[in-house]
C-alpha cells in the first residue's frame, strides 16, 4: 500500500519550508507518511486537483502564491472562506475524492499572541495582500480597537476594513506611525530580495507588540529596529510553524509535537 502524504504547491515553491516542518513532526511521532513540494503553474491547477481526487494516499496540500484564490473554484468552500478570507491555503481530500477547503492562515497568525489581552487595543497594519485579510479576520474576532492599514493603494486598504467591520483608517506607506500595541507587518517588505520597511517606531508605546509575517529572513530590518527600542516581537516563523500544525493535524490525523518548536526553529533557521 502506497503511504498517505500530502505535498505543498505553488509557483515557485522551492523555497517552502513546510517540507522540512511536516518530515521532521512525521519522524518525531513516528507516523508513516510524507510531506512533498510540488510545482504546480497557473494552467495546470485543474489537471493537478483531477489527478488527486481519485489518489487515496494523497491526504491534501497546503496552497501557496499564486493559486490560494484560484484553487477556491476547484474545491469545496463548506466554511464560507471565499466570503469571509478570499482565499485558502489548505485542501483535504475525503474517502470519496471530494476535496475541501479551507484556510489556517488565521489561526497560525493568532496562536503566538493568544495570550495578549488585544481587545479594543489600536493595531497598524503594513500591506492589503492575502496575508493581511487572514490578519484581519483573526483581528476582528478578536475585537480589537481601530485599525489603521499602511498601504501603497488607499482605496483597497480602506475596502478591507469595510469588509471585517473594523474602524480605523488607510495610510500611505510613508505616514508616521500612530501609537499601536500592535504592528503587524503583512507585506513582503522586509523580504529577502525585497526593499526593507523603514519606520519611525518611536510613536509606539513601551509594551507595544512588533509582528512581522516574513520568515525569509527570521530576523526582518522590522524586527531588529524593534528590538533595539526594546519592544516585545513575533517572528514570521511562529506563524508558519502555528498554521502547519493545524494543517499536519488535519492531513495526518494527530497533534504534532509542539513542546520541542525550538528544535525544528533551529533546523528551519540552519
Amino acid at each position: 500500500m502506497t503511504r498517505p502524504y500530502a505535498e505543498v504547491i505553488g509557483d515557485p515553491v522551492d523555497h517552502s519550508l513546510s517540507p522540512v516542518i511536516h518530515r521532521f513532526w512525521l519522524e518525531c511521532l513516528g507516523l508513516v507518511g510524507d510531506y512533498r513540494a510540488r510545482p504546480v503553474a497557473v494552467d495546470g491547477l485543474a489537471a493537478y486537483f483531477a489527478d488527486r481526487r481519485t489518489d487515496p494516499a494523497w491526504r491534501g496540500c497546503n496552497v501557496t502564491i499564486p493559486h490560494k484564490l484560484a484553487a477556491l473554484g476547484h474545491v469545496e468552500d463548506r466554511g464560507g472562506v471565499r466570503k469571509s478570507m478570499g482565499a485558502i491555503n489548505t485542501v483535504l481530500r475525503e474517502s470519496d475524492g471530494g476535496l475541501i477547503g479551507t484556510n489556517t492562515d488565521a489561526a497560525g497568525f493568532y496562536a503566538p499572541i493568544s495570550g495578549m489581552d488585544v481587545a479594543g487595543v489600536p493595531v497598524v497594519m503594513i500591506g492589503a495582500g492575502g496575508a493581511a485579510r487572514a490578519v484581519l479576520f483573526a483581528l476582528a474576532r478578536a475585537g480589537v480597537g481601530p485599525v489603521t492599514i499602511l498601504n501603497r493603494t488607499l482605496l483597497k486598504a480602506a475596502g478591507l476594513l469595510g469588509d471585517f467591520g473594523l474602524k480605523g483608517d488607510a495610510l500611505p506607506l510613508n505616514a508616521p506611525l500612530p501609537p499601536a500595541g500592535l504592528l503587524v507587518n503583512a507585506s513582503p517588505f522586509g523580504m529577502t530580495g525585497q526593499p526593507g520597511l523603514e519606520l519611525d517606531l518611536s510613536p509606539l508605546p513601551e509594551d507595544a507588540v512588533v509582528y512581522d509575517l516574513v520568515y525569509a529572513p527570521v530576523e526582518t530590518p522590522l524586527l531588529a529596529a524593534a528590538r533595539a527600542r526594546g519592544l516585545d516581537t513575533v517572528d514570521g516563523l511562529e506563524m508558519l510553524i502555528a498554521q502547519a500544525a493545524i494543517a499536519f493535524e488535519l492531513f495526518f490525523g494527530e497533534a504534532p509535537p509542539r513542546e520541542i518548536d525550538a528544535e525544528l526553529r533551529e533546523i528551519l533557521t540552519r
